[in-house]
């Protein structure tokens, strides 16, 4: 491996893969937000003087699932809780969590007792978490429109790139191979192509690759720092987090961000909020409405 990319994957792990508590200030408000995507509306669902992540929407659209505490919790679009999920279950989850495009399988990243992050799957409606990957660190993003594949992010030798594996289990397929940090791969919603962010020209874009990793496409060529594409129902857009900044490769907590809306076809981007508190726990993980009208996303303030 090339003095390069040890230099970067040293820097992925100990800047920043995923939040910890050190980087949260004490006091620190968080703030869930939808955001409709054509009017420009935000509706504040709750805003609470505690640290929570990362978004998902439920596939009928009827509540929101966050995690804060190393627990998942449901909230619906008024801001009622409806209580975490599967407590007894799911404990030590980080912020890469999400469903199945079906809404019946809850994927997620943590980790346990002396290990890093590993993922498992769990039928929403209950049941016993099952092992995906015994490899770790494993920090899972999204799964096929079928269902059968889970893609995500890996370290494996020193190297952070993109693996595929079976939803049931199986062997892991690295999709990935360049130079710099691969993250954040998510599947279109008609499966013909994988979203993913990577670091391999220098700086932190937004790429789109075919499911068997081939015809990688660099979608942002800007001076920002574009992590996490999220690809629209309809298959023309994602919704990225931009840091003003270069981060070296992390994607720390605590930054000036902003949200920005991707044409995947014709590459022009337009801002969606402007700029704020935010950074990881912002929007890691899928969080579009299944109507495709808004997004869901975290501002923090500073306490």
């Amino acid at each position: 491996m090339s003095k390069i990319k040890v230099l970067f994957a040293i820097i992925f792990l100990f800047l920043s893969m995923k939040v910890n508590a050190q980087q949260v200030p004490e006091g620190t408000y968080s703030e869930l937000v939808i955001l409709n995507i054509n009017s420009g509306e935000q509706r504040t669902i709750i805003k609470e003087n505690r640290h929570f992540e990362a978004p998902n929407w439920s596939r009928d659209g009827e509540f929101l699932i966050i995690n804060s505490s190393g627990f998942l919790e449901k909230i619906d679009l008024a801001g009622k809780k409806l209580g975490q999920i599967l407590p007894d279950k799911i404990t030590r989850a980080n912020n890469d969590h999400g469903l199945s495009f079906d809404g019946k399988l809850l994927v997620i990243s943590k980790s346990d007792e002396g290990t890093s992050s590993r993922i498992y799957t769990v039928p929403l409606a209950g049941g016993e978490p099952k092992l995906i990957t015994p490899n770790h660190p494993s920090y899972w993003h999204g799964i096929s429109p079928d269902g059968k594949t889970l893609v995500y992010c890996a370290e494996r030798d020193g190297a952070w790139d993109i693996y595929a594996i079976p939803s049931a289990g199986g062997d892991e397929k690295r999709l990935t191979d360049t130079e710099g940090l691969d993250d954040g791969p998510e599947y279109s919603y008609d499966g013909k192509w994988i979203y993913f962010n990577s670091n391999r020209t220098g700086r932190m874009q937004a790429y789109r690759m075919r499911p068997d990793g081939s015809g990688a496409e660099q979608l942002t060529k800007d001076s920002l720092d574009n992590w996490f594409p999220h690809p629209s129902p309809d298959n023309k857009s994602a919704v990225i987090i931009s840091y003003l900044e270069d981060q070296k490769g992390a994607h720390p907590f605590g930054k000036d961000v902003k949200l920005r809306l991707l044409n995947v076809e014709t590459k022009e981007i337009r801002d969606l909020t402007d700029i704020f508190y935010g950074g990881q726990g912002t929007i890691n993980v899928h969080s579009w409405s299944p109507d495709g009208e808004w997004i869901a996303f975290v501002r923090y303030h500073k306490p």
